[in-house]
């Protein structure tokens, strides 16, 4: 597991981008695990001045999305897809067939599960997962107490998601459930890259990373992984008594 303490946000996406690419490159049409949210947004803003400056080309890049609200998919405003197409895919002109993303519409939620799975397996595996950390201590939408042991799955949301979901839509929703990879399908992946940004995740940062490992702050498994990276800058890490990295 590596700390990192960027000197700001900027930095923080520049040096998550950068360790992006180079977790790639090894790889024939690596897939890459997206999160939706504040704190990933400016990496893929990042890739996205790169490739425009024709400086990386992600033409044998796959994707599979992290989360999706049941309910909804890619053609609801403020849904993770549609975040993801707006910062991501639509400006990479990324072809339908290299996403892969649950359909939170989807009239069978197990079989939708099982699709993403298949196309996991089917390209041997996730590379890389771009994640974030919820105030709760979820990540995707593995709310606390899901086993370290479940795959893709749909489950009923804690309060705090839902309340801190609505700011990505123009209306009130009801956002009672979420369909994401699982725990274990996570801990799978080559690579995990935790991006935390801002004060307002000082508290649960601090939990996650010095309490003891625990279904009840699902982030806190990550700690296990062979390959775990954390990305934070001084607001987010203000807390932290470990030793941190400086970027």
């Amino acid at each position: 597991m590596k700390f990192i303490v960027n000197d700001d946000y900027e930095a923080l996406s520049i040096h998550a981008a950068n360790d992006l690419i180079e977790a790639t490159r090894s790889s024939k049409n690596p897939l890459v695990c997206t999160a939706s949210g504040d704190s990933p947004a400016g990496s893929y803003k990042k890739i996205v001045e790169k490739v425009q400056k024709k400086q990386l080309d992600v033409s044998d890049w796959l994707f599979v999305g992290l989360d999706e609200w049941v309910g909804m998919n890619g053609s609801d405003e403020g849904s993770c897809r549609y975040h993801l197409d707006q910062q991501l895919f639509c400006p990479l002109q990324i072809a339908e067939e290299k996403i892969c993303f649950f359909d939170g519409k989807a009239k069978d939620l197990e079989e939708e599960c099982q699709r993403v799975e298949n196309f996991i397996q089917k390209h041997n595996g996730i590379n890389v997962a771009i994640l974030g950390l919820g105030m709760n201590g979820h990540v995707g939408m593995n709310e606390p107490g899901t086993a370290r042991t479940i795959r893709s799955h749909a489950a009923d949301l804690h309060s705090t998601t839902q309340q801190v979901g609505q700011k990505y839509f123009r209306k009130e929703q009801e956002l009672r459930q979420g369909i994401t990879l699982g725990l274990a399908t996570l801990m799978e992946a080559k690579h995990l890259m935790l991006l935390i940004n801002g004060k307002h995740k000082a508290e649960i940062t601090k939990r996650v990373f010095e309490e003891k490992i625990s279904e009840e702050l699902p982030a806190s498994l990550l700690r296990g992984h062979p390959s775990f990276s954390v990305y934070l800058e001084p607001a987010s890490a203000q807390l932290m008594r470990l030793q941190l990295q400086k970027s």
